[in-house]
């Protein structure tokens, strides 16, 4: 029904004027607000320190970007933060929270367990779902974003009302990690930040970027585009000679055409998507399991089949668990998650990333040579990932000059070497650095490095922090780099990791248990003691009975101190009941025995 009658809509404009400023007060948050204080499902014990919710950071079009916060569980030399992000565009930074680098993983859609990986070890982490409308966060559906520069000023208001909250977390060493698309938004958030310390307001603090870790990303589509064909050639997924890589040759050179032709300077070109497109339709097979249907190589891990076209995107097998978990109702209460959010949690959205096609924003390679001049950059990759792949991001390296050099090249035809990584005696991957940049590639590992290998990748983590725990000591796993051991690193055990506080756990029960056992050994003695006495009384008393009946007294008027050796037998056994070490001749002490480790 639509009220015609003025004064009436003169006086609803007052009462939600009124309403609304009374809202916006009542709406404005502490850190409080957003602490998380139990999360369903969780792992016995205690919960770690979390917060997460909604900040605003697009007020005329109801912009939230949702946070999740976890709190480190050691410090080491000083705070750290790592910011994560997912790529897409548009798919939510949880699958970093649930399978990836979090705490906690899944294991079915209602039981948490913690993640052995995690890296929250040594560092906060800080999980981000953007661009808004992404995973939990929302906007107004005509409002979407278009660029990266758009995404970049959100994050650095996020990031600065984040700190209003939590300003504890300021001064932090600040690393940005993620992987995929996030190869994109890193770069340019960070290249936001460098520009925002620059030009900061008149009593703000710097924002301390001690570096980016990109893992499996789209930085620079020339090489990465043309880098599908060449991989899939290597990994015989198919041949170039046959049919298929004819067919395949063919779209390549129409991606090149396009490229030179201004493709290389914008982040998506859509002939060049095809390359991959084309892969996965001419390397398809029957599904035998599903006559009718077929299946096709994984895009995310080549050594996994998927049904045709999903081709990887019902990946990884734990979204079965994630999606619904994170749309129960007590879990969105848990996460503080605003009524504004209508729509229940998914991975990616199809909306934001029809949306956000970049078109007017530089493929992020562009900002890497000046972020190299003051930031350290990891660039690292699965081996397994077909999207993202290793071939690509190896020659976007070689082909580009950073602090006075390119590529990995050290001077005139001499490299930076390739050195082999084994991690606890296995062979793990390679590591490559020159002036800031370093590459890892990991083995046996998919688009979702962690996922794979979590502990692994906090080992390269904690190595670019420089978590240096050697003057420590403990019996840290072994992590070598060309038969070398680095600094001792939180994957292994030392007196402030997670494995150490598991060794001081059981140091303090065994010392616990043996001072049970002391205790016991004290109270025999006392026992045993007063048990002689008793003894000694009865005895004397029975002598000095029978002393009176003879009418013998001892010299000076004392009691007579011989005995009939008989009487010993009626002491004995009550004497040898309390034998010190007797209780335990047939059985372990308690201070032997494990209590039940």
């Amino acid at each position: 029904m639509r009220f015609t009658i003025l004064p009436l809509l003169e006086v609803a404009a007052l009462l939600l004027s009124a309403i609304t400023i009374s809202s916006a007060e009542d709406t404005k948050k502490c850190a409080a607000d957003y602490f998380v204080k139990e999360l369903p499902g969780q792992p016995p014990g205690p919960l770690i320190k979390m917060h997460a919710g909604h900040i605003e950071v697009d007020h005329d079009n109801n912009g939230h970007l949702f946070f999740w916060h976890f709190q480190n569980k050691h410090i080491a030399q000083r705070q750290r933060t790592v910011i994560w992000l997912n790529g897409g565009p548009g798919c939510s930074s949880l699958d970093g929270a649930l399978m990836e680098i979090g705490p906690y993983r899944l294991k079915d859609d209602h039981t948490l367990i913690e993640n052995e990986g995690s890296w929250h070890e040594f560092a906060n982490v800080l999980f981000v779902d953007q661009p808004v409308g992404t995973g939990f966060s929302y906007v107004n559906t005509d409002h979407y974003l278009h660029e990266l520069g758009q995404m970049a000023d959100h994050f650095v208001i996020f990031m600065t009302k984040f700190f209003e909250l939590f300003p504890e977390y300021e001064d932090d060493d600040i690393y940005f990690a993620g992987e995929s698309y996030a190869g994109q938004h890193i770069p340019y958030i960070a290249d936001a930040v460098l520009r925002r310390n620059a030009n900061k307001p008149r009593g703000a603090q710097d924002w301390h970027i001690k570096g980016l870790i990109i893992g499996n990303g789209w930085i620079d589509p020339e090489p990465q585009y043309l880098a599908y064909a060449t991989y899939a050639y290597k990994h015989n997924i198919l041949s170039k000679t046959s049919d298929a890589g004819k067919a395949i040759e063919a779209q390549v050179a129409i991606c090149q055409k396009d490229l030179a032709a201004g493709g290389k300077n914008h982040v998506d070109t859509t002939s060049c998507e095809s390359i991959l497109n084309e892969i996965l339709k001419r390397t398809k097979l029957p599904d035998p399991d599903h006559p009718g249907n077929s299946l096709c190589y994984n895009m995310y891990d080549i050594r996994l089949m998927d049904s045709f076209p999903s081709c990887g995107m019902n990946w990884p097998p734990d979204l079965t668990s994630v999606t619904p978990y994170l749309r129960r109702s007590d879990v969105v209460a848990a996460l503080h998650i605003n009524h504004d959010k209508m729509s229940g949690w998914q991975e990616c959205s199809g909306a934001v990333s029809s949306s956000f096609k970049a078109y007017k924003s530089a493929p992020s390679v562009t900002l890497l040579p000046h972020i190299l001049e003051t930031i350290p950059v990891v660039l690292f990759s699965g081996d397994q990932d077909l999207i993202c792949n290793h071939i690509g991001t190896e020659d976007l390296i070689n082909n580009l000059s950073w602090n006075g050099g390119k590529g990995f090249e050290l001077s005139a035809g001499q490299w930076a070497p390739r050195e082999e990584w084994s991690f606890e005696g296995q062979p793990a991957g390679i590591y490559q650095t020159a002036r800031n940049l370093t590459y890892v590639l990991f083995y046996n590992s998919s688009h979702m490095v962690p996922f794979d290998v979590s502990r692994r990748s906090r080992d390269m983590l904690d190595r670019f922090m420089k978590v240096d725990i050697a003057s420590i000591g403990g019996h840290p796993s072994d992590s070598l780099i060309s038969g070398q051991k680095g600094p001792l690193v939180a994957v292994g055990s030392h007196p402030n990791s997670t494995i150490a506080m598991e060794q001081e756990k059981a140091r303090l029960q065994a010392a616990r248990w043996d001072a049970y056992y002391r205790s016991g050994v004290i109270a025999l003695i006392v026992v045993a003691t007063l048990a002689v006495a008793w003894g000694m009384f009865v005895f004397r008393s029975r002598q000095k009975a029978r002393r009176g009946r003879m009418g013998y007294k001892g010299v000076a008027g004392e009691d007579g101190r011989e005995w009939d050796e008989g009487n010993l037998e009626e002491l004995a056994p009550r004497r040898g009941r309390y034998e010190v070490g007797d209780e335990s001749d047939g059985e372990e002490s308690p201070a032997q025995t494990p209590a039940g480790k």
